[in-house]
């Protein structure tokens, strides 16, 4: 019998996370840079305005707004998918959908879910996709997490690198919006990267009735958006 070393195992279970890397790299169609989650409204009414102010916001929203509620509903989809419990995945994803409390909160779950389940299907493709692709619409933690599960990558490290791709992507939106750097995001990413962690321990032991938020500003910000003047992203 030929022993394995610990090296090797290693070596093994982080290959095994790549696809994550793929699907949640820029490169992945699914169009996230379209999107500022709101925040191009919060820069042009200067609630965010430097490093310091966008830091915090981005805080809150890992401790009370959108990204906790995302990642509480990807742990919910996976755990569903993986136990091939499609009536709960259906719900899951409706339910998803259903607290987009914004027309473009909405859009921009239901456009990325969408392209990414079409993405991953014609490269990636497994059972759950395929029985969330028979829904009208798609929530975006709903696919990813359906993927995730579908190739047998662990929930936890799943929802860290997911939490760390929206991050990214508001922070990138942040940056092409004039009012910090490329070296002030990346400073502000390494500095969330605990709180990313600890919101996808919490997370994937969490279920549905652990979902609320009180981020009244963000909401906001998103549905004012809606009517901007002057705007380059779709929400």
């Amino acid at each position: 019998m030929i022993s394995r070393s610990p090296t090797a195992d290693a070596a093994d279970s982080d290959a095994a996370l790549l696809p994550l890397m793929l699907w949640l790299s820029p490169a992945f169609p699914v169009g996230s840079f379209a999107y500022s989650q709101g925040l191009e409204w919060a820069v042009a009414n200067d609630d965010i305005h430097d490093a310091r102010s966008l830091g915090g916001w981005l805080v809150d929203l890992l401790t009370f707004g959108a990204p906790r509620a995302d990642a509480i509903l990807f742990g919910t989809c996976f755990r569903a998918a993986e136990a091939e419990d499609w009536e709960a995945l259906a719900e899951a994803n409706a339910f998803a959908i259903a607290l987009a409390n914004s027309a473009e909160r909405r859009l921009e779950t239901t456009a990325q879910g969408g392209a990414f389940v079409l993405a991953a299907r014609a490269a990636w493709d497994c059972e759950p996709l395929r029985q969330l692709s028979l829904a009208e619409r798609v929530a975006y933690p709903a696919a990813v997490a359906s993927a995730s599960a579908g190739h047998g990558l662990p929930l936890e490290a799943s929802l860290q690198a997911f939490i760390l791709a929206q991050i990214a992507a508001a922070v990138s939106a942040v940056v092409r919006l004039g009012p910090i750097g490329q070296t002030d995001g990346q400073k502000i990413q390494a500095t969330l990267v605990p709180r990313i962690r600890a919101l996808a321990r919490e997370a994937s032991g969490s279920n549905l009735t652990d979902l609320g938020s009180c981020t009244f500003r963000a909401e906001i910000a998103a549905m004012r958006h809606e009517t901007q003047y002057s705007r380059l992203f779709r929400s």
